[in-house]
C-alpha cells in the first residue's frame, strides 16, 4: 500500500492532517528516535485515529522516509541558489553534501530514525524511498550545474 502523496490528497483537510501527522512524526522521533516511534504514539500527538494513520502512511517505515523526503524538500527550499553559483560543480556540489550534513547533525535522534527507515525500508515503501532519491539525485545535479543539470550530472548525482 503506497503512502498518499500531497499531491493527490483532494482536500486542503487532507493536506493539513498529512501535515500534522508527519510533524508528530518528527517530533517524537526528535525526542526519542526511531523506537520512539509508535503509530498510536504518532495518531494521539496528530490528533488523528489511528486508522486514519494508516490510511495516510501503513507503516512506520513509510512516515519516516515520508518525513525524511519532506526534510529534504524543505531544505532544498531554503537553499539559496545563489550562494552556489561560480565556483567548479565539485565546489558546489561540495557546498550542497555539507548543507545536508549540517542540517542533519542538528538532530541527532530525528536523523538516525528517518535514515534507520531509509535503509532499512522495503518493497512496500519503494514509493517513498524513489521519490527521496530522485530529490537528492536532482539536489546534487542542481548543485552541480550553472543552469539546468544534464543526464551526465544527473547520473554523477545519482552516484
Amino acid at each position: 500500500m503506497a503512502v498518499l502523496a500531497e499531491s493527490e490528497l483532494g482536500s486542503e483537510a487532507q493536506r493539513e492532517r498529512r501535515k500534522r501527522i508527519l510533524d508528530a512524526t518528527m517530533a517524537i522521533a526528535s525526542k526519542g528516535g526511531y523506537e520512539a516511534v509508535q503509530m498510536r504514539a504518532v495518531a494521539d500527538r496528530a490528533d488523528v485515529a489511528v486508522g486514519t494513520l494508516y490510511r495516510y502512511f501503513p507503516s512506520k517505515v513509510h512516515l519516516l522516509v515520508s518525513a525524511l523526503g519532506r526534510e529534504f524538500s524543505r531544505i532544498d527550499a531554503k537553499t539559496d541558489r545563489s550562494a552556489v553559483a561560480g565556483g567548479t560543480p565539485f565546489q558546489r556540489l561540495n557546498f550542497m553534501v555539507g548543507k545536508l550534513n549540517r542540517a542533519m547533525q542538528r538532530n541527532p535522534l530525528l536523523t538516525e530514525a528517518m535514515t534507520r527507515a531509509y535503509v532499512f525500508a522495503d518493497a512496500s515503501a519503494a514509493a517513498e524511498v524513489d521519490q527521496v532519491e530522485k530529490l537528492i539525485d536532482s539536489m546534487f545535479a542542481r548543485a552541480m550545474s550553472d543552469g539546468e543539470p544534464t543526464e551526465d550530472q544527473y547520473h554523477i548525482a545519482r552516484v
